[in-house]
């Protein structure tokens, strides 16, 4: 079958690989739709701990598909990409983002921009007939960003604050919505991206902040910069969650003073828990949330290095949301 595959740092490339086999306890799925982030250009680049990628990997870990196995065939379906030990402590206590053994679906085990894959049964989760696949594709990212807004327990009537205009900082406008906030501010570097933050329920989009104060700030970029700007905007009293990731080794300026006397909450957030995904899941089934506006590429498979260009090289003059690969299996 066919997969994107990365063979080592800066060596990527689209090839016939075996067919997967299915072991007990998996179902074979055949992927529709895949998105792709920035984290696969830093598996391609190959500046990621060799602790959490293992190469040979077929990238797609944000991915929507179809079961082929005999029981429930032509099911759409989404899939939870940790694949936790189910003994450990934090297993056991319902944190599979902190299982002891590392273990995803795109980085350490075989990802979804290829024909099949096999995938454990207890990650798999169906949706509603009526749910499209580009809707289901974005289900990774916002089970990221609805474990950081749940965990925070963001407030009715918030002045929220978005720090960042990729497609995280999108989704967590978005998803923001679901706590009636007064109001959503976007701080942004490219003011194309306007208007799809204007569709995901932003009330202002600013390339400059000056003292203003929130109540609830998230900073979805991920630069020194942005994470400075998060630290120094909140209100007293206010919660800044960190969400975004740097580069390791990243430093900014803490007042530890001002984060006592002003009352704040800071508080990181990694990956997603099975709650959170089955939340948003439900969200979608419900039809509730539509994101698939935030889908601005589309690329078929054999056309990955220009989607791959888009994603790193896309003109700032032009908006830019998830850029996704579409395969030809349904």
């Amino acid at each position: 079958m066919k997969a994107l595959l990365v063979r080592g740092a800066n060596d990527v490339v689209l090839n016939e690989i075996e067919m997967p086999i299915v072991g007990p306890g998996e179902v074979l799925v055949s992927p529709l739709v895949s998105g792709l982030c920035g984290t696969d250009l830093e598996i391609i680049a190959g500046t990621i701990d060799a602790a959490y990628v293992h190469y040979p990997v077929v990238l797609g870990h944000e991915w929507v598909g179809r079961r082929v196995d005999h029981a429930e065939r032509g099911a759409l379906v989404v899939v939870e990409g940790i694949v936790p030990c189910g003994h450990c402590d934090e297993c056991q206590r319902g944190a599979p983002n902190h299982c002891r053994t590392y273990d995803e679906i795109g980085f350490t085990r075989p990802g979804a921009l290829s024909e099949f894959i096999a995938v454990p049964d207890h990650l798999i989760h169906e949706l509603h007939p009526e749910v499209s696949a580009l809707d289901a594709a974005l289900v990774e990212p916002m089970a990221v960003v609805w474990r950081a807004l749940t965990r925070a327990h963001v407030l009715k009537d918030s002045r929220c604050l978005v720090i960042g205009d990729g497609t995280v900082a999108l989704i967590c406008a978005l998803l923001l919505q679901r706590f009636s906030p007064a109001n959503i501010t976007m701080l942004g570097l490219r003011p194309a991206q306007a208007e799809l933050a204007k569709r995901a329920g932003v009330s202002a989009f600013v390339t400059e902040i000056g003292d203003e104060r929130f109540d609830f700030v998230i900073e979805a970029a991920g630069q020194g910069p942005a994470i400075a700007r998060a630290l120094s905007s909140a209100d007293r009293g206010g919660t800044k969650v960190l969400l975004g990731l740097p580069a390791q080794g990243t430093a900014v300026q803490l007042f530890p003073d001002d984060v006592v006397n002003n009352d704040l909450i800071i508080q990181g957030s990694f990956s997603y828990t099975r709650q959170s995904w089955a939340e948003v899941v439900g969200l979608l089934n419900d039809r509730l949330i539509h994101p698939s506006f935030l889908i601005t590429h589309r690329f078929v498979l054999a056309a990955w290095r220009q989607a791959l260009d888009t994603l790193s090289n896309a003109p700032r003059h032009e908006p830019r949301g998830k850029v996704v690969i579409t395969l030809d299996n349904d």
